[in-house]
């Protein structure tokens, strides 16, 4: 029997970790830094500007928006194309005040905090800030990620919203809308043609890999989650690659993974697994606490590996995270 079902906003938020979460909300915005009077996105042609983001709205502005609010995820993806948000919302301080992984390489001492945790959203501080645009990806077709339901019509009363979606597409995908958003933006580019090349590089190798049988999870404190790969587009991209991913025989409502209690972790062969490095998620040395995980093969043989569950959808986020994958990978074998 399978532990309890949890909602999927909470698996994808992270509120499994609730420890980890209430840590994060002590940090809440920490004060901030007096955000730029910029978006810092030089080269932005004069004139009109429209975007149509995917839920099929067409955005438009007189002129290119400069002033950009972004959720940690957007935020990370067009920082690596050259845009510069003003500021973040969603998981970007640990508790130290060192850069959570998800926002990538921002810089968060440049820019507002406008929140740290699921449903944490300072709208007070959105409006004084006068943004020109905010930008989030979409799990849900229509549903901005980390925008608080309760204060959605607020927030989309004071400037124009773009959601890229990201449910059931392949990261090459997710990463051509922000590529096109930056561009239309005037992001400058920089670096972009060789973290590209990278990636391809990356790619290629993982065909490499075909004849290795791997699993990708999560851990909470009482629930073992394996993830269904159709709905994630960095998993995508590597069962198109040639990886062959674990798929649950059963998956919740909602379709993005599976729940197991821990003493059903053995459910699913494999040789190697791929764990979840999110925040909120268990560390490998806790999930070696639950005998049955501690005694899965793939463990057993050393075969557990990091999985960055939000690398940012750039070109330089998923070289990083492609030739991390290999050279992971080119450690394992597969067990009999």
């Amino acid at each position: 029997m399978s532990g309890p079902v949890m909602p999927r906003r909470g698996f994808l938020a992270g509120a499994a970790g609730l420890a980890a979460a209430l840590t994060l909300a002590a940090c809440g915005d920490g004060g901030g830094t007096a955000a730029p009077a910029a978006s810092g996105s030089a080269g932005a042609s004069a004139g009109a500007w429209s975007f149509t983001d995917d839920r099929g709205k067409k955005v438009e502005r007189p002129e290119p928006p400069a002033r950009i609010v972004a959720q940690v995820g957007s935020a990370a993806a067009l920082w690596d194309f050259g845009v510069r948000p003003i500021a973040v919302f969603g998981p970007h301080k640990l508790a130290d005040g060192s850069r959570d992984p998800q926002v990538g390489n921002v810089d968060i001492t440049k820019v507002e905090g406008l929140g740290n945790v699921w449903d944490e959203f300072n709208v007070e501080k959105y409006i004084s800030l006068q943004p020109d645009l905010l930008v989030s990806s979409m799990y849900e077709k229509g549903t901005l990620w980390y925008v608080p339901e309760k204060s959605k019509d607020t927030i989309e009363q004071v400037a124009p919203t773009a959601g890229v979606m990201l449910t059931g597409r392949s990261a090459l995908d997710v990463i051509g809308t922000y590529e096109r958003l930056a561009r239309s933006l005037g992001a400058g580019m920089e670096g972009v043609p060789e973290a590209k090349a990278r990636m391809e590089a990356a790619t290629k190798e993982l065909a490499r890999f075909k004849d290795l049988r791997i699993l990708m999870v999560s851990g909470g404190a009482d629930a073992f989650w394996v993830v269904n790969p159709p709905e994630y587009p960095d998993i995508v991209h590597l069962v198109d690659a040639g990886l062959n991913v674990v798929e649950p025989d059963k998956v919740d409502e909602g379709g993005f993974f599976q729940t197991l209690s821990w003493e059903n972790a053995d459910a699913y062969d494999a040789d190697v697994i791929l764990y979840d490095t999110r925040t909120q998620a268990l560390k490998p040395e806790e999930m070696m606490k639950k005998p049955t995980f501690a005694k899965l093969p793939a463990v057993e043989a050393g075969q557990l590996y990091p999985w960055s569950a939000e690398a940012p959808f750039s070109y330089h986020g998923y070289a990083d995270f492609l030739e991390n994958i290999v050279a992971n990978l080119k450690k394992a074998e597969p067990l009999q």
